[in-house]
């Protein structure tokens, strides 16, 4: 097995710069949990909630749920005073960049820079933090539906 990269730990502070929230279309897959918690800090119904927040992805032989985006690819939660929905904002948004995907190799992280400015500066993240960002990510499915089920 591959010895992991990351083992002394790896630099990042959010210089709350936006740029993986606005202008580049994505999306910001859901769990139950976090519809439940952004349901709650909005005070909303959680049918109202997926009526106008949520969208479904199609992933081929299953959909996903995601927030929906504003026109220019900006967070549907994105204002000029940054997330409006901070301390409720789902997972995947709390654990970026800790994510399997960018951990996978040094080369990967490292070209994480040229768009998120706050890779390889900043607080010092062990292993362990990252590891429970991963453990967290996978303990908390998103949620998949079939091709023939509705929200």
């Amino acid at each position: 097995m591959e010895e992991k990269f990351y083992t002394d730990g790896l630099h990042f502070t959010c210089t709350r710069c936006s740029a993986c929230c606005r202008y580049n279309p994505g999306y910001v897959f859901l769990s139950l949990s976090d519809i439940d918690c952004l349901v709650a800090f909005l005070q909303i119904s959680k049918h109202d909630f997926i009526m106008r927040y949520v969208k479904e992805v199609d992933m081929g032989d299953y959909r996903r749920l995601s927030l929906t985006e504003k026109p220019n690819f900006d967070c549907i939660f994105w204002t000029d005073g940054g997330c409006t929905v901070y301390p409720a904002r789902p997972l995947q948004c709390r654990s970026y960049p800790f994510w399997q995907q960018n951990l996978v190799s040094r080369e990967v992280w490292d070209g994480l820079s040229a768009s998120c400015p706050g890779i390889n500066k900043g607080k010092l993240h062990s292993e362990d933090e990252i590891e429970k960002w991963l453990k967290q990510r996978y303990d908390s499915p998103l949620i998949r539906m079939s091709e023939r089920s509705k929200p």
